[in-house]
């Protein structure tokens, strides 16, 4: 249930307000869309498509304005924990918004999983330690990032706030102290491996910009969602971009033919402009990104989970402390549950983070499609809002079609979200034939009793 709708009741007690504020808003934004993005995508997509991935960046900075401006235009005018998932059950019912629920909750915990791993790779190279290292890091930023979302949004708001500065701040810093190094030689041969390595780039680069639907779960968060939210999409878009082009266009530049063969790009840069000794201080920024991250995405899918419990897509028990500026603690705990359990299956299969990253990019842009299409169909034609998602079907539906395999995920959890509510629908079934029974005999008794 809304804000909106729980501040309707007349002589009901005035509607609760959120705590997030415009600047606290961006800063969950900037973390949460910069996050492991700026650790690990540059090199991986510098190794697909050479220079030619800054074309890859460019569309996806474009692509990410219509797409954050029409969630942030849904997140206005319906604000909920639900996020994308109440959006698809305005816009098609309640099946579709179970999938999408069960998508992006499911999709968070493996997400988490891999971010932690890129940051303790980013560990491990300035303290040594290697496998275990990365893992021990990993282990202890999901273990943080729970833990600070369980004391509620009190902390995580001005938590935020303060990583974002920081982490603005550190990439600034690398970028200008690296320039003196750069060189436009480094961006010849442009597009080594071909032009259409342009669109395999651009698919990998979704996990760097995934985040603008995060926020959306939070919107009955903000003190004034209505006014709050709209400036916090603007200006993280603004800075998300900016940030994202400069420092792809600084890791080709500078590091030239070095770009795609480290694991810790950021870190190869420091180093050019600081020196050896700023690996330290890049595995610091990594834990910031990451941190950031992963409060925002822990937030939004524990919000979620009470959103879909209350709905009847999830187990009952998990809908408690969804209102807003309560700690939905039962969902959080499933939460991360699921990511320690994603966690030890890479670690103990030595698989890696990669799997991970393929698991939540085939899952993230099914949501993505369903948010576009929701907001389509929502929001009121002629409007900002409805140009620009009517831009972000269009784009993400071209990804889609992008993702290849990564999409066998969502059909499977499509496939267990059917399958769930099949089966609760009969269950309920089954109870109610039960009820109606012992109501018929309890009648049928009292029948007998008074005859007698």
């Amino acid at each position: 249930m809304s804000r909106a709708s729980r501040g309707s009741h007349p002589g009901g007690p005035p509607p609760r307000r959120g705590r997030l504020t415009a600047a606290q808003g961006t800063a969950l934004y900037v973390t949460a869309v910069l996050g492991t993005g700026v650790i690990a995508l540059p090199a991986l997509a510098a190794r697909v498509a050479g220079p030619a991935s800054l074309v890859a960046w460019l569309l996806l900075v474009l692509m990410s304005a219509p797409l954050a401006l029409s969630f942030a235009a849904l997140g206005a005018r319906h604000p909920d924990a639900g996020g994308v998932s109440t959006y698809a059950r305005l816009a098609f019912g309640d099946r579709c918004a179970a999938v999408v629920g069960w998508c992006f909750y499911l999709a968070v915990p493996t997400g988490i999983a891999a971010a932690a791993l890129f940051c303790g790779s980013y560990v491990a190279a300035a303290v040594g330690g290697g496998r275990l290292t990365t893992s021990v890091t990993a282990v202890v930023l999901v273990a943080v990032g729970a833990s600070t979302n369980a004391f509620g949004l009190r902390l995580v708001g001005p938590v935020q706030l303060l990583l974002a500065a920081l982490l603005v701040t550190l990439l600034i810093l690398a970028m200008v102290l690296s320039l003196p190094h750069a060189s436009t030689d480094n961006l010849q041969p442009f597009a080594p491996h071909g032009w259409p390595a342009i669109g395999a780039a651009a698919a990998m680069l979704i996990w760097s910009f995934a985040g603008w639907e995060a926020i959306t779960h939070l919107a009955g968060e903000f003190r004034h969602p209505e006014r709050d939210i709209q400036r916090a999409t603007w200006a993280a878009v603004v800075v998300v971009g900016l940030l994202y082009l400069l420092l792809a266009l600084a890791v080709i530049t500078v590091l030239g033919p070095d770009a795609h063969r480290g694991d810790a790009p950021l870190a190869e840069l420091m180093s050019r402009g600081m020196g050896d000794h700023a690996r330290p201080l890049a595995a610091f920024a990594a834990v910031l990104l990451t941190l950031g991250s992963a409060n925002a995405y822990i937030a939004g899918a524990a919000g979620l989970g009470s959103a879909l419990a209350r709905h009847g897509a999830l187990p009952s028990w998990l809908a408690r402390g969804g209102r807003a500026g309560e700690v939905p603690r039962r969902s959080l705990a499933v939460v991360s549950l699921l990511t320690a359990l994603s966690l030890g299956a890479v670690v103990v299969t030595g698989a890696g983070a990669e799997p991970l990253v393929h698991l939540t990019n085939g899952s993230l842009v099914a949501v993505y499609v369903a948010g576009s299409a929701a907001a389509v169909r929502l929001l009121p034609r002629g409007t900002h809002g409805h140009r620009a998602a009517v831009v972000s079907l269009v784009a993400v539906v071209l990804l889609l079609l992008a993702s290849g395999p990564y999409l066998l995920w969502p059909l499977a959890v499509t496939a267990a979200t059917l399958l769930y509510l099949r089966l609760r629908g009969n269950r309920s079934s089954i109870v109610e034939r039960e009820s109606d029974r012992a109501a018929k005999g309890s009648r049928a008794e009292d029948i007998r009793a008074k005859d007698s």
